[in-house]
């Protein structure tokens, strides 16, 4: 089975610490973003992963290798420019000729690969989503009125959002509709997708789930790994 992980990313939100390291060789305990990453797909049956790379990609291929060093076969594209989260998929569309895993370079989570593989594989849809519930509390308390005449009070209500998890499971007969040499992004293919009543569907992550995209979260994995949240 086939997995692509967006390696490309500049990490500007994490410096200094990605002012020398590339996001997703930042150290969580004992092991770099992408070894952790890498070690849950292949524990689910991922044998082929793809890196796309920009920033640094260099320093990511130095380190990373074949794959050999963690029981897959591991290849990099290089984009000459910033694609965005799915243009990066057009460099290796002769490559992605069954349904593949793509997920982002800066999450970390506990997901059941294989559940939300099998989800994917056996709905209509040319891509599914996995999902996050995201829980704001709300600062104020929620006044509600008919009118002038007030019906009541909700303290401090929780505001519950479902947010992109950042990993995705894709058909590869969707790649066509990516446009080459050109910064494409995913909320802009659920846009296109939805503009042709092409079925997306979401599935729901209740896993452990970081974005380690600023340094509150990259403290937070740190504190993770102490768990032995990884292992």
């Amino acid at each position: 089975m086939k997995a692509v992980i967006l390696a490309g990313g500049l990490g500007t939100r994490l410096r200094p610490f990605t002012e020398t390291i590339p996001k997703p060789l930042l150290p969580i305990g004992e092991k770099a973003v992408l070894e952790i990453q890498i070690a849950r797909l292949k524990k689910h049956g991922f044998d082929e992963v793809f890196l796309a790379t920009n920033h640094m990609a260099d320093y990511l291929e130095r380190f990373v290798g074949d794959g050999s060093q963690y029981g897959v076969r591991l290849t990099l594209s290089r984009e000459n420019k910033p694609l965005g989260t799915v243009g990066p998929l057009t460099l290796l569309r002769e490559k992605l000729t069954e349904p593949f895993v793509v997920m982002n370079g800066d999450v970390l989570s506990l997901i059941d690969f294989t559940d939300f593989y099998q989800f994917a594989l056996q709905k209509a849809a040319w891509l599914t989503l996995a999902v996050r519930q995201h829980v704001t509390p709300y600062a104020f308390g929620d006044i509600l009125f008919d009118g002038d005449r007030v019906t009541g009070i909700e303290e401090k209500p929780k505001i519950v959002k479902y947010i992109l998890a950042g990993i995705y499971v894709l058909r590869p007969e969707l790649l066509p509709l990516i446009p080459d040499d050109t910064y494409y992004s995913m909320d802009v293919l659920i846009k296109e997708l939805l503009r042709r009543n092409t079925p997306v569907v979401k599935y729901d992550l209740r896993e452990y789930w970081l974005d380690i995209g600023q340094p509150g979260d990259y403290q937070q994995a740190q504190s993770d790994a102490k768990e032995g949240k990884f292992i």
